[in-house]
């Protein structure tokens, strides 16, 4: 296992101080820390690498171009894809969910369709299909979960029938960080001859995720999450689907001929990828995949269950703080989302603030969940790998502290 406390020497983010406290980081939802690694990486890149890809003819080109393809390799390897082509580069999970909604969804589904989400998605893996229902006149069904937050199974054998075009669930919740049982799903699905999407953005980073087992036909991710850098993201495809599927966006390196009155595409990924891509990105990605997979998906797996066990209960024997989904440490996968009696959670998150701990308040881009849980916003507190124990302890002293210096508007 790990030396846990030398992993975070790695995050020099985590050495500095706010409001005069130590910093407990704990929004690793809405972004990861970067590691030395990555950041050394990208600076390296700028400095000695940097030419664009695919079209230059001299050395530096080739290099930055090999670089890039082979970051879509490692990309391929950490989630077991068959081939490279299978990866595409985009700015993120968002672009990639819109991606497929505006090519395999505008290609295939037709006027009394149905779309099959979840009640537990979050707005990017939600909005895409709720326009693409309105746009071609399909039916938008969600699935229903368990009074612990989970996918109701039974629910979404009901919901997913021979209407069913697309299937679109989070591995694990942004919210309640629950576990999708997403092979079931997928199965369901394809019984159904509809196909599988996956909001992988919160799973990337604390299981071990391995595409064909999970049998997906896409799944969607960021690097931001995942210790990589901002604006690049991937989406997986099965190879035979991306193939069948018109471009997203149209202009330079996506395509094979041009003529004056038609064109031609490129193959898959470049297909997908037309412009200049985000190079730096790619490479930044794949040195942060290098570090998860050193440190070991399984070993990270079992230091989140670990920091959840230590914390949850403790949150829980707070009294008058409410924790929302399960009362199983191990069904809140890197988060926890809680409330301290009738307090606002921006209040509360700005007093947490003060003591030097970090976390999102809001609906966390997932109101209809939000307000199933019959409230508008939570305290979300997420971790990641790097995260300790004296962590989630400066996380309940400020809470303590809070409801003190509330205590005269708690009810």
């Amino acid at each position: 296992m790990p030396n846990w406390e030398l992993v975070r020497q790695d995050f020099t983010e985590l050495q500095q101080t706010m409001n005069g406290e130590r910093l407990a980081y704990l929004d690793n939802a809405a972004t990861s820390l970067k590691p030395t690694s990555v950041i050394d990486r990208l600076v390296s890149f700028y400095q000695r690498e940097n030419a664009n890809v695919h079209r230059g003819t001299y050395q530096l080109s080739f290099k930055a171009t090999a670089e890039y393809e082979n970051a879509r390799k490692i990309v391929q390897h950490f989630i077991n894809a068959k081939a490279s082509r299978e990866i595409i580069f985009t700015r993120g999970t968002t672009e990639s969910i819109n991606l497929i909604a505006a090519t395999y969804g505008e290609q295939n589904v037709k006027p009394g369709d149905e779309i099959v989400i979840s009640l537990a998605e979050h707005h990017s893996n939600l909005i895409p299909w709720q326009q693409l229902a309105i746009r071609k006149k399909a039916i938008l069904k969600y699935i229903n979960l368990t009074p612990n937050g989970e996918i109701n199974l039974a629910d979404a054998k009901q919901k997913i029938t021979a209407k069913t075009k697309i299937v679109a669930v989070t591995h694990v919740g942004n919210v309640l960080g629950n576990v999708s049982p997403i092979r079931e799903l997928a199965e369901l699905a394809h019984q159904n001859e509809a196909i599988i999407v996956v909001d992988g953005a919160q799973a990337v980073c604390h299981v071990p995720v391995d595409v064909q087992k999970l049998a997906v036909d896409f799944y969607a991710f960021s690097g931001h999450k995942m210790l990589g850098p901002t604006g690049i993201g991937v989406l997986y495809g099965n190879q035979q689907l991306l193939e069948q599927m018109p471009p997203y966006q149209f202009g330079g390196e996506m395509i094979a001929d041009v003529q004056l009155d038609n064109s031609k595409w490129d193959q898959i990924p470049h297909k997908f990828e037309a412009g200049t891509p985000n190079i730096v990105g790619a490479v930044g990605l794949a040195t942060a995949i290098k570090y998860l997979e050193h440190v070991g998906m399984t070993q990270i797996r079992t230091r989140d269950t670990e920091l959840m066990a230590y914390l949850v209960p403790k949150l829980m024997a707070i009294p008058g703080v409410k924790v929302y989904g399960s009362q199983n440490p191990q069904q809140h996968v890197g988060v926890v989302s809680f409330n301290i009696g009738t307090l606002h959670p921006h209040d509360v998150a700005t007093a947490l603030d003060m003591e030097g701990v970090a976390v999102r308040a809001g609906h966390h881009c997932a109101e209809p969940l939000v307000h199933s849980l019959g409230t508008n916003s939570t305290v979300r507190a997420s971790l990641a790998f790097y995260n300790n124990q004296a962590d989630c302890d400066q996380l309940i002293n400020a809470i303590k502290e809070t409801k003190e210096f509330f205590k005269g508007e708690l009810r």
